[in-house]
């Protein structure tokens, strides 16, 4: 799979940009603030409708535009799609696929794959919760898009039900008992809903964390192939419902039945703190994805270094799992080489230079490794222009 062309209308700081691209690596070349990372930003987008940099659509819209629209030509085992996406903020956005008829957003989910290295990375190693658990939706629909859905309609039940609780438990210490039957109705929502997306995440980790494995021990390693801590990379789901999270085989997918009961029960237990506190105690939303070296947790444990390392892991199983899948993603490396030492560039410049194609930006040409040699573009004052 490869972008054989991007092109941009008022995204960002680009009022039109036009970039042809072709499999092998590309590097944008370009100081801080000409907008190359805009660019690959565009391609993220247009693969995954979100941005690793932003949580909305509203600064994608270059300043004094009303909209913006993305364009890349995806080829993918011979076949080329044209996915156009007009960004619209404060009204809904539009899709269409080979210049046809308009169509949803998410129908374009999954005919362009990315994996993106990014500083922001080290967040999901170091940050709070919510940065893993957004790593592991996002990968999640990009395996299988029909979880965009799932993730949006838990989103909206927990909302919903959220609402609800500190309203019923306004009215309890009011002195009223309230009636709680439409809770209850939410409560059947919560737990059909989180029960799908909790069964995809715990398959999701079961399939990476070998990779995550592998991969740690391969950008880690010395000279000798082997860690310099010696302690072996892990990830673990844990879930909100503890020791009431029924037993799961590795081997098998989990049942998303058995979780809603699970669910179910867990929810009717904890319904007084959840009304003493007015919010949501159990569910996919109060998860965490484990990172351990060793029997430690990363967070906390791992020196600055280790902490890359895992960052690097994580998107490398990433792409591993997706070409495992059947659709090698396009690599995005936005000025990570920039944020790492010398042997961690190298390790990851030779793992990566294989890909069918790697997108590479730095600030300067030095930052990039001579692994990873190919088409290069500077950037600057508003132009993409190809060298040599």
């Amino acid at each position: 799979m490869y972008v054989r062309h991007l092109q941009v209308t008022d995204f960002r700081s680009w009022p039109h940009a036009d970039l042809a691209l072709e499999p092998g690596t590309t590097v944008l070349v370009g100081a801080n603030g000409q907008g190359k990372t805009n660019l690959v930003e565009a391609i993220g987008y247009a693969a995954t409708l979100g941005s690793h940099r932003v949580s909305s659509d509203a600064p994608l819209v270059r300043d004094g535009a009303q909209r913006a629209v993305v364009r890349t030509a995806v080829v993918n085992h011979g076949r080329e799609l044209l996915v156009e996406l007009e960004i619209n903020p404060g009204k809904a956005n539009r899709a269409r696929i080979n210049r046809g008829a308009a169509t949803k957003p998410r129908d374009v989910l999954g005919i362009l794959r990315t994996v993106l290295f990014a500083p922001e990375d080290l967040a999901i190693v170091r940050g709070d919760p919510g940065e893993r658990r957004r790593f592991l939706d996002d990968l999640l629909v990009a395996r299988a898009p029909r979880f965009a859905g799932v993730r949006s309609d838990y989103e909206r039940v927990l909302r919903q039900r959220s609402a609800l609780l500190k309203t019923a438990g306004a009215a309890r210490r009011g002195g009223s008992t309230g009636d709680l039957r439409t809770l209850e109705v939410w409560d059947g929502h919560l737990a059909h809903s989180g029960a799908q997306l909790l069964a995809g995440r715990i398959d999701l980790v079961n399939a990476i964390a070998p990779h995550v494995t592998r991969a740690y021990a391969s950008v880690a390693a010395t000279g000798e192939g082997t860690a310099p801590s010696g302690r072996v990379a892990d990830a673990r789901y844990r879930s909100s419902l503890g020791e009431s999270l029924p037993k799961i085989s590795p081997d098998e997918p989990a049942d998303p039945e058995e979780l809603e009961r699970a669910l179910l029960t867990e929810l009717d237990r904890v319904r007084p703190q959840e009304l003493e506190r007015g919010v949501s105690l159990v569910g996919p939303h109060r998860d965490d994805l484990e990172l351990l070296l060793g029997e430690l947790p990363a967070k906390g444990y791992a020196s600055h270094g280790e902490s890359w390392s895992f960052a690097l892991a994580l998107r490398l199983a990433s792409y591993h799992l997706l070409t495992q899948d059947g659709a090698e993603p396009v690599l995005i490396l936005d000025d990570v080489f920039a944020e790492l030492d010398r042997r961690r560039r190298s390790r990851l410049a030779e793992l990566v230079a294989g890909a069918e194609q790697v997108l590479v930006t730095a600030a300067v040409p030095e930052d990039v490794p001579e692994e990873l040699t190919g088409v290069r573009f500077d950037v600057r004052e508003g132009e993409v222009r190809r060298v040599g």
